[in-house]
């Protein structure tokens, strides 16, 4: 190949991201101008993938986590030919409607395999894609049949590698060995306000050295055969992740080289033309595409194809040979669910006395865990805590790197084909790996922790609800009831903040058989991520035979209990342990011969998705004497019980008490229920 073309190439990704990006008077040219033989070498040398299938599984998975670059990897998928980022979606760049927003969105059909921007979420990403990989291909692979086989590759910048969460995924990736997992490092030394050396002069290669990562370097950013020679030795490092660090110099050839204000903002119009005459490009048309470079790029089409029907016959040959793990392996890729998998859930009875939502959910789990065989997850270092360990499914660690006996290993498979991930103290970056193993397919992934500590994952779990991943969240120890801990691990907001969050579920379960119903919608959602938020302290089972079915809670909220024969005089409203409180209250007001409703809300958002007509069903128009219960925050709570209602909840930070101590102290108690029922209905 001449090197004259590819450097052509070269130039047109460059041209067509500055055209994109002064066309649309906003984005970051630095990016695109001085990385974009990283981009070239990547797609056209080394990346396997069909651009006319752009969901083939076995792909090899690029993310841009420096997404403010958008722009060039825009201008790579259109060269290279998928359909759905044609000339006309760069030229729109930025505006209402395209596939070209500022940031890249995930969209699999276009080349983007996620939502990136928020810097760290793509690095921690690529993290939980190369988990999935490894785990597939242990579980499924055979000798002579590597049917699950990729790589995974990203674009990080000096932002990425600042933020935390990078630095937690880079350690948990390191420790796990994870070989095929591929970086490239940006390294400009520049950063959006100014050179990096103000504020960020550690030594990045002793730092991920010492991580366990394999640290390669390439002194010109432009050297494509530099980078290539760097590419292909870190996929000969089959032991540990790779980060090459490729200097290069932010927007290349333009007047701004290798300042901070190419960063983030277009350039002046005459300094566009600057740059073009730098590269000797033409000032018109826009966007142009010299046509053997189109048809030099346009190669990989064929390239991809020939790679794809190679792995179909070996798919079709491994089918076969290993006719059931084919079968399951097709079942997971497709991303459905074994016939029979909620069959037969665990059914709990009132005389088994209280129990911890979160005690039930593990055992829910567990059921589901033997029967769904995606489903993989794990804790912040939580697990007994949190109930999640996934009973006889191994542990998720590198095979032969930790000793078996180990306190905290799980029984059964010890390496990559373990179910249960060790996240360590790394809510942050569980998050967004998560979210990797989600986007790669094939898994449901599952983390858990305090729900307190929620707050170190919301970036990743805004990114999820953005992204339409299947993602489920196990959030404990979900209240003021948690006790003595104290307010530190008290949530109070936390469940308010996620309901205002769009595109995620959250369910509260009231007790064991609204938990199993839980996990079950959890299960079946597609779309977005599901947030089971469940108790640390015991609540009591409901009577199902005098009150009302927990299936109930798919429709996220439903009558639970009532005494009237039309409308009810008050309807007292609740979720999770609170609806003990309004069924107790419920009773002491029914013998009064008070007409009374109680209605159990554990998710907003699934009732929000119920008809008008069902909404109103549950909480007739009619009555307005409503009182809401709920220990936590109570703002969202007033679209409920209307402007002539009342909500009983926590607006300040909980105390370090016995758990009942605090909430009765609250206002959480059925003695102030009745009380401030009692003063509504004398009114």
């Amino acid at each position: 190949m001449e090197a004259s073309l590819e450097q052509l190439a070269v130039n047109t990704i460059r041209m067509l991201a500055l055209d994109a990006i002064q066309r649309a008077k906003s984005g970051h040219p630095g990016l695109p101008l001085g990385a974009a033989p990283i981009g070239y070498v990547l797609f056209r040398r080394f990346l396997k993938h069909s651009p006319k299938n752009p969901r083939w599984f076995n792909r090899d998975r690029f993310i841009l986590s420096a997404g403010h670059g958008s722009a060039m990897l825009y201008a790579l998928l259109y060269l290279c030919g998928y359909e759905k980022m044609s000339l006309e979606e760069l030229k729109n760049f930025r505006q209402w409607g395209s596939r070209t927003p500022g940031h890249p969105e995930r969209c699999v059909e276009c080349g983007i395999e996620t939502t990136t921007g928020p810097l760290g979420q793509g690095f921690a990403t690529g993290v939980g894609v190369a988990i999935a990989e490894a785990h597939l291909a242990a579980r499924f692979n055979r000798p002579g049949f590597p049917v699950i086989d990729h790589y995974t590759y990203a674009l990080v910048s000096d932002g990425d590698l600042m933020e935390g969460v990078a630095y937690e995924a880079a350690s948990l990736a390191g420790h796990l060995k994870l070989g095929k997992l591929i970086y490239l490092y940006d390294n400009n030394h520049i950063s959006l306000s100014g050179e990096t050396r103000i504020c960020f002069t550690e030594d990045v290669k002793a730092r991920f050295l010492a991580l366990g990562w394999q640290v390669l370097e390439v002194e010109d950013g432009n050297d494509l055969a530099a980078l290539s020679r760097a590419i292909e030795e870190a996929r000969k490092d089959t032991e540990h992740p790779s980060l090459i660090m490729v200097t290069t110099h932010i927007g290349y050839g333009s007047p701004k080289q290798d300042t901070f204000e190419v960063h983030g903002a277009p350039l002046k119009p005459e300094e566009a033309v600057a740059t073009k005459k730098f590269f000797g490009w033409p000032l018109e048309p826009e966007f142009y595409v010299p046509e053997e470079v189109l048809a030099h790029m346009r190669e990989v089409i064929r390239e991809g194809e020939e790679k794809e029907r190679e792995w179909q016959k070996l798919f079709e040959a491994y089918s076969r040979e290993y006719p059931e793990e084919a079968e399951t392996l097709k079942m997971m890729m497709e991303g459905k669910l074994p016939p029979d998998w909620d069959k037969d859930l665990p059914v709990f009875e009132p005389g088994a006395g209280p129990v911890a939502t979160r005690s039930v959910g593990g055992k829910v789990l567990n059921v589901l865990a033997d029967r769904i065989p995606g489903l993989i997850g794990g804790s912040a270092d939580l697990d007994p805590s949190t109930s999640t360990v996934l009973k006889g499914k191994g542990s998720f660690q590198a095979p032969a790197s930790v000793p078996s006996g180990t306190q905290g290993l799980v029984d059964g498979p010890l390496g990559y084909e373990g179910r249960n991930i060790a996240f360590g103290v790394r809510e942050h970056a569980m998050g967004a790996i998560l979210n990797g193993i989600a986007i790669h397919g094939g898994l449901i992934p599952f983390g858990a922790t305090f729900f307190v500590f929620s707050d170190y994952m919301r970036p990743a779990v805004r990114i999820a609800a953005l992204s339409h991943c299947k993602v489920i969240y196990v959030w404990t120890h979900d209240s003021v009831g948690v006790g003595e801990d104290g307010p530190t691990h008290q949530p109070v907001e936390h469940l308010m903040s996620f309901r205002v969050m769009p595109n995620i579920v959250c369910i509260r379960p009231a007790d064991a058989n609204e938990t199993r119903e839980a996990w079950k919608v959890a299960i079946e959602r597609q779309g977005g991520p599901v947030a089971l938020i469940l108790t640390r302290q015991n609540v009591p089972v409901i009577d199902q035979s005098k009150f009302g079915k927990a299936e109930g809670l798919r429709k996220g909220a439903y009558v639970l209990a009532d005494n009237s024969q039309g409308d009810p005089e008050l309807i007292l409203i609740a979720s999770g342990s609170e609806v003990h409180v309004a069924l107790e209250a419920y009773e002491k007001l029914a013998q009064e011969g008070v007409k009374v409703r109680v209605v159990s809300m554990p998710s907003f958002e699934l009732f929000e998705e119920q008809p008008k007509s069902y909404q109103e069903e549950v909480l007739p128009p009619s009555v307005k004497k409503r009182i809401a219960i709920e220990a936590g925050a109570t703002l969202g709570w007033y679209k409920y019980v209307g402007t002539e209602g009342e909500v009983i909840g926590v607006d300040r930070f909980g105390a370090s008490a016995p758990g009942k101590t605090v909430l009765e102290k609250l206002g959480i108690s059925v003695e102030n229920l009745l009380a401030r029922a009692k003063a509504m209905l004398s009114r």
